[in-house]
């Protein structure tokens, strides 16, 4: 078992930035590959980005690709959502997941743990 939580939402203009962190505690961090979704208000959750737990790869959604960036430290059983230059269409609540496969995809039934979310609002 996993528990996760975010960190590090909150209000920003268009043009910011912010890092959101995702913590977790539980079975072996190293051996997940992590991911980042989020959901605005009356759509489908959608898939951001992911890191694996082998190699590193990252996998990014095409709208925040080039703005946003996943990492993780391991030894701080963390991963991170850098997003820079957000805009109005970025806000939604983001939610951190953990999957025990190598490469899940960027679907939600891929992922075996989820966080509660944290909520991203940017104004025009």
């Amino acid at each position: 078992q996993v528990r996760l939580v975010e960190s590090g939402g909150g209000l920003v203009q268009a043009g910011g930035s912010l890092r959101l962190s995702c913590a977790a505690s539980g079975r072996t961090f190293n051996r997940y590959t992590m991911g980042w979704f989020r959901q605005a208000p009356g759509k489908e959750r959608e898939f951001v980005g992911s890191i694996s737990w082998i190699g590193g790869t990252t996998n990014y959604a095409d709208s925040v690709k080039g703005r946003f960036t996943v990492s993780r430290d391991n030894a701080k059983n963390t991963v991170y959502l850098q997003m820079n230059d957000l805009k109005p269409d970025d806000t939604a609540s983001y939610y951190c997941a953990a999957s025990e496969q190598v490469h899940p995809g960027p679907f939600s039934a891929g992922f075996d743990y989820w966080g509660q979310g944290t909520q991203v609002i940017v104004s025009s």
